[in-house]
């Protein structure tokens, strides 16, 4: 049903299984001796993160924000609002914020200027999808599933007005669904 919104499948569900093991088996490469935290970006990061902890071979915890900056939108409004913060103190731990996208970078750019000032040890990002040729501020992300065109992308826990995510894959959603 939710297919005939979908103009191509840009990244399949095996494709995405294989490129999220190797974003774990790096994680706990980088990671060993250390516990990271690994914090969510909710709502879209939640199908990532949930495969993504299965192939991290490391003690980690798990923590949670939700942020809006998109609304109904398919573009960013530019203006962040925090609409769940963090349960636990990040204060001397390794963090990882854990993105399903980046495009701006604004939102990026936001979240890690304000955890730094809840003095982690480390912060570094892991999305699952980047695009980069639309950036506008300058975000260093240490882990890239993959990069993708300016195309809007659904699936696989990110949306278009709170549909979608329950796709198994990456897909590309008709134009005609969001200029209406």
């Amino acid at each position: 049903m939710l297919e005939k919104d979908i103009s191509e499948i840009l990244i399949d569900e095996q494709r995405l299984k294989e490129r999220i093991k190797e974003l774990g088996h790096a994680i706990t490469r980088d990671y060993q001796g250390k516990e990271p935290v690994l914090v969510g970006v909710l709502k879209g990061a939640i199908m990532f993160i949930s495969d993504l902890i299965r192939y991290i071979d490391l003690p980690v915890t798990l923590d949670f924000m939700a942020i809006s900056s998109y609304g109904a939108s398919t573009h960013s409004s530019g203006v962040v609002k925090i609409i769940k913060d963090l349960d636990s103190s990040i204060q001397d731990k390794d963090v990882i914020i854990v993105e399903d996208i980046i495009d701006s970078g604004l939102t990026l750019s936001y979240l890690r200027k304000y955890l730094m000032g809840r003095s982690p040890k480390s912060i570094r990002i892991c999305t699952l999808l980047d695009k980069p040729e639309r950036r506008k501020s300058d975000v260093e992300v240490e882990y890239v599933g993959f990069n993708i065109p300016d195309k809007f992308v659904v699936g696989y826990g990110l949306d278009y007005a709170e549909k979608y995510r329950n796709l198994p894959y990456i897909g590309v959603l008709k134009p005609e669904v969001y200029n209406d």
